[in-house]
């Protein structure tokens, strides 16, 4: 395994991939504020009820996310014995982060049982069902994609979006220690997904997948949002 102070060097094909990566991430970051929750929060309407909606909401899809990592570690075989070091040390990382959510709910005036009796939302149930399924396949190194796009929002998003609702909700800091932690971290965990790309299993066939496969979680993850509630 590389060393983790030391940046990746990419072969022409990861490059290329990685540059179809950031085209799906630059679209997935312009639809984004088309969802109305996060329409409200850059309009500069967002409540203190739409910060509870949203953490009850996400709350699933977190639960759920150190299980689908874990799903594709498992699948990957012996030739594949590097990358699922590396995904597994991911899921590690990941996978009690939802205690972090439910204390900022607890922080910003909502109940725990509330929130841990929160059902999947139609669009976080199609996410999932879309991400397990992939992960259940031989050797889903497809999974990148997955990623990429989920831990991006970690790194580009849950900063900047923290401060807006803070400064809108008018919370307490203890509310938003998810958000800053994943967008403290996740720079990491991306430079993690440059050494999959790496990877000489990465072949054009595999490497096609993993853009499709970020295609279709950005457009799931924007559903998950817009079907706030929905369940």
């Amino acid at each position: 395994m590389s060393d983790p102070t030391t940046p990746v060097e990419l072969n022409p094909l990861a490059q290329a991939t990685l540059r179809d990566l950031m085209s799906v991430w630059l679209q997935f970051e312009l639809e984004l504020p088309k969802t109305p929750i996060i329409k409200r929060l850059y309009a500069g309407h967002f409540t203190a009820e739409d910060y509870l909606r949203l953490l009850k909401n996400l709350r699933q899809q977190v639960v759920e996310g150190a299980r689908w990592i874990s799903r594709a570690a498992s699948s990957l075989d012996r030739s594949f014995l590097n990358e699922r070091s590396i995904v597994i040390g991911h899921a590690r990382e990941e996978h009690r982060d939802y205690e972090i959510l439910e204390r900022d709910y607890v922080s910003a005036g909502g109940a725990l049982d509330e929130i841990q009796g929160g059902e999947k939302n139609i669009g976080s149930e199609a996410l999932h069902a879309f991400l397990f399924n992939e992960a259940s396949q031989p050797n889903p190194i497809q999974m990148i994609g997955a990623m990429f796009i989920i831990e991006g929002l970690g790194e580009k998003m849950a900063s900047s979006w923290s401060e807006m609702m803070q400064e809108q909700t008018k919370l307490p800091d203890e509310a938003f220690k998810f958000l800053r932690y994943h967008g403290a971290n996740d720079e990491h965990h991306l430079e993690k997904l440059r050494e999959l790309l790496s990877s000489p299993q990465l072949d054009e066939r595999s490497a096609k997948r993993v853009v499709k496969v970020a295609k279709v979680v950005a457009r799931l993850y924007r559903l998950q949002l817009e079907e706030l509630d929905h369940v």
